[in-house]
């Protein structure tokens, strides 16, 4: 059993692919895809973390996709879930639904779960990480990674907050591990030097 991160998979939203630059034809290219890289990710018993704005399908629609996706899901709720949340059925879907959530990792570090950016997240000065979407790839999250930036350089303190948005090269439409996520995140950093 593995914990697995995804943000902002904005199923049935055609807007979401000119906004985001995302590489598919349609929107239905784009949900057949993102399912298939989710269910090639993740195994039955594996706990899926949703950051927020799963779909812009009605409930009917969206619970069809979420039954045929791999893991046991939480959700963190998203701005654009809450007509999805009256839904009785799509409630039933998630081991649990929250809006921010504190999950034990390992060495006394845990990870802060948002679907909004929190640049002062608990434990930020002791190595706790924070995983967030909502931001997309826009100014806002231009803005989060300066942030990161200055308080890395500038006051000598770390700062684990990651953008967990599908539309990111290390998140490649396909849920993640935290590893994965670090692992591939330092990559494109190295590879972009």
């Amino acid at each position: 059993m593995a914990y697995f991160f995804i943000a902002d998979t904005h199923f049935g939203h055609g807007n979401a692919l000119a906004f985001d630059n995302r590489p598919f034809k349609t929107i239905e290219e784009h949900d057949r895809a993102l399912a298939e890289n989710w269910n090639n990710a993740v195994g039955p018993d594996d706990e899926v973390f949703i950051l927020g704005d799963i779909s812009w399908h009605n409930a009917t629609k969206t619970n069809e996709i979420l039954r045929a996706l791999n893991g046991k899901k939480h959700l963190i709720i998203g701005n654009h879930d809450k007509k999805l949340l009256k839904n009785r059925e799509f409630q039933s879907l998630f081991m649990e639904i929250t809006d921010y959530k504190e999950l034990p990792y390992r060495e006394k570090r845990s990870i802060v779960l948002s679907h909004y950016p929190i640049p002062c997240f608990n434990h930020h000065y002791y190595g706790w990480y924070h995983l967030y979407g909502h931001v997309h790839v826009s100014f806002e999250w231009n803005m989060m990674e300066r942030m990161k930036y200055e308080m890395e350089t500038l006051y000598d303190k770390p700062c684990y907050m990651f953008n967990c948005g599908v539309m990111l090269d290390y998140m490649d439409y396909t849920p993640r591990t935290l590893d994965e996520i670090l692992e591939r995140q330092k990559s494109n950093e190295n590879t972009a030097e």
